[in-house]
C-alpha cells in the first residue's frame, strides 16, 4: 500500500522538524503488519532563510530519503493542491491520501464555502488518476488566529461544517473517504511552537488522528498507543 502525506506548513514541516510525517512513518513501521511505501513528487522541508523548500535538515538524520517523501508546501492549500493531485497520484500510483489542508486557504485565499468546493475537485482529480484511492482528511485544527480573529475563526468552524458534508456526499465504496476527528486535548500552548505548527507533541496527535481513523474504520494499522505518544524528542 502506498501512502502520500498531503498538507500546508504543517505538514511539510521546516527545518529542523521532526513533522508528523514523520511520526506517521514510525507507527506504520510498528503497526502496518504488511508492505507498505511513502510517496510523493517532494521530500524537503521548508527554509525560512531561503524562504523556499530546500532544506533536508530533518529532526532526525536517519529519517530515511525514501519515507521522506509527501505533497505538501509551506503557504499551500486546497486551492493550490487540487491541480496538482491527479499528477502526483498517477505518477506515484498512491494508494491512500493523508491530508492536512484549509488553513491557509481560509486565512489568505478562500471563504470558506470557495474552500469546500476546492475540496470537491481535489477528490474528483485525484480519482481521475485512481479511480480506488482512499483518502483520510482533517479538520482545521485549533490555532492561534482563531482567538483573535472572531471572522475567521466563524469561517473555520464553518469550513469543518463544510467539510463533514462534502466527505459524506461524496464518499464512495469504491474510493471511500474518511473526516479524522481533531486530536483531543489539542493545546495551542503546548502542542504548537508558535500557535499553528506543531511541535513534538502535536506531531504525535496529528499523526495520532489518522492513525486511528484508519485503524477504526479500514482496519489499516493498530491504533497509535500511548507508547508513540511518548516518544516525544
Amino acid at each position: 500500500m502506498r501512502f502520500m502525506f498531503v498538507g500546508d506548513s504543517m505538514t511539510i514541516g521546516r527545518a529542523g522538524d521532526y513533522t508528523w510525517r514523520y511520526r506517521m512513518w514510525q507507527h506504520l513501521n510498528r503497526s502496518f503488519g504488511g508492505p507498505y511505501k511513502i510517496v510523493g513528487p517532494r521530500s524537503e522541508l521548508y527554509d525560512a532563510t531561503a524562504d523556499a523548500a530546500v532544506s533536508t535538515d530533518y529532526a532526525d538524520p536517519d529519517f530515511p530519503a525514501h519515507a521522506r517523501r509527501h505533497l505538501a508546501g509551506w503557504g499551500e492549500g486546497w486551492l493550490h493542491m487540487a491541480p496538482l493531485i491527479a499528477d502526483a497520484v498517477r505518477t506515484a500510483r498512491a494508494d491512500v491520501l493523508l491530508v492536512s489542508l484549509g488553513l491557509i486557504d481560509l486565512g489568505f485565499y478562500t471563504s470558506s464555502v470557495q474552500t469546500a468546493q476546492n475540496v470537491r475537485a481535489f477528490v474528483d482529480a485525484a480519482r481521475t488518476a485512481n479511480p480506488h484511492v482512499r483518502a483520510v482528511l482533517l479538520p482545521v485544527i485549533p490555532n492561534v488566529r482563531a482567538l483573535t480573529d472572531a471572522p475567521f475563526a466563524v469561517e473555520c468552524a464553518r469550513f469543518n461544517e463544510l467539510l463533514a458534508k462534502t466527505v459524506a456526499d461524496v464518499d464512495s465504496d469504491t474510493a471511500p473517504l474518511l473526516l479524522a476527528s481533531t486530536p483531543d486535548s489539542y493545546d495551542i500552548d503546548t502542542d504548537t511552537y508558535d500557535g499553528t505548527h506543531p511541535g513534538p507533541s502535536g506531531e504525535h496527535k496529528l499523526a495520532g488522528a489518522f492513525a486511528d481513523a484508519m485503524h477504526q474504520a479500514w482496519g489499516l494499522g493498530d491504533a497509535y498507543e500511548a507508547r508513540d505518544r511518548a516518544t516525544r524528542r
